[in-house]
């Protein structure tokens, strides 16, 4: 056990589906076989926040996942994109349509999966730990208070197999990090994200979706409205082999690395300060 403060909760489902407790401990590594980002998210949250402070993760994803469809939060439209080889229009699915696209001007055919459908479950499933909150962290009452400090967000890999989605990662995040702050009802919320472990700021060494999905991860956390409150770790510093489409190969060292980062990234967005270096 790392540390008797931090509650590790990870729920898991497909869609709207059932859910399934895969984690309810204190933060560590026992009775465990592959490490994820949480242990040194954990490990930083309950290092270097007040001693006084209760924190709990809850952890809510599965693989396979695009921000572009399956993750596309609510408000988001549909829009037209033009196949550059092909010529031929297509219509992407907006929040709650279905399916992922069809030929502009022809009636859809939903397929049982809808754009979003992934978003409305994980956010379904932190609210019921929420809303047991007794049965996740010893010792508080349904009336204790508590606060929706932030979110962690690692994603990208599969946006990087459409382009269309590619190129809509940066208005997806943004709506993205708006919608989970109205649904937590936590406007002041702070976000940590990070970048594939395989890209690189080297323009030779990437190019393509990965370039549009790196530089739009890059740059919302530049523009007015997210200063001081969102941050992007550039995860390439911490990648030790692998690849996202194969979970780095279960690197226990890349996830551990990764992190640690966005836990200081995120201790210096609730201080409102910069003294903790992600990078070291």
């Amino acid at each position: 056990i790392i540390n008797e403060r931090v509650r590790n909760v990870f729920t898991m489902g497909s869609g709207v589906g059932p859910e399934t407790i895969v984690k309810n401990d204190w933060l560590g590594v026992h009775d465990t076989v592959r490490v994820g980002p949480e242990i040194g998210i954990g490990w930083n949250l309950g290092k270097w926040l007040g001693e006084s402070e209760r924190i709990i993760l809850i952890k809510s994803c599965i693989g396979n996942r695009s921000l572009g469809w399956d993750l596309l939060p609510p408000g988001s439209e549909s829009f037209l994109y033009t196949d550059p080889e092909t010529n031929q229009v297509w219509r992407y699915a907006g929040y709650g349509q279905s399916p992922a696209r069809w030929e502009d001007g022809t009636e859809p055919e939903e397929n049982g999966w809808y754009a979003g459908v992934q978003y409305d479950g994980d956010v379904q499933r932190v609210k019921q730990v929420l809303a047991d909150l007794p049965s996740y962290y010893p010792g508080v009452t349904t009336d204790t208070e508590i606060e929706v400090a932030g979110f962690f967000f690692w994603q990208g890999e599969k946006d990087r197999y459409d382009t269309a989605h590619a190129e809509r990662y940066q208005t997806n995040l943004i709506n993205f990090i708006e919608q989970l702050r109205i649904d937590f009802e936590a406007p002041h919320s702070k976000f940590v994200m990070a970048t594939l472990g395989q890209d690189k700021f080297d323009k030779l060494a990437m190019e393509g979706n990965d370039a549009l999905i790196f530089s739009a991860q890059r740059a919302v956390p530049k523009m007015p409205q997210y200063s001081g409150n969102t941050f992007c770790v550039y995860s390439n510093n911490f990648y030790h082999g692998g690849h996202s489409s194969c979970h780095y190969q279960s690197n226990a060292e890349t996830y551990m690395d990764v992190g640690q980062a966005m836990g200081k990234a995120m201790v210096n967005l609730l201080r409102g300060t910069r003294k903790l270096d992600p990078y070291s």
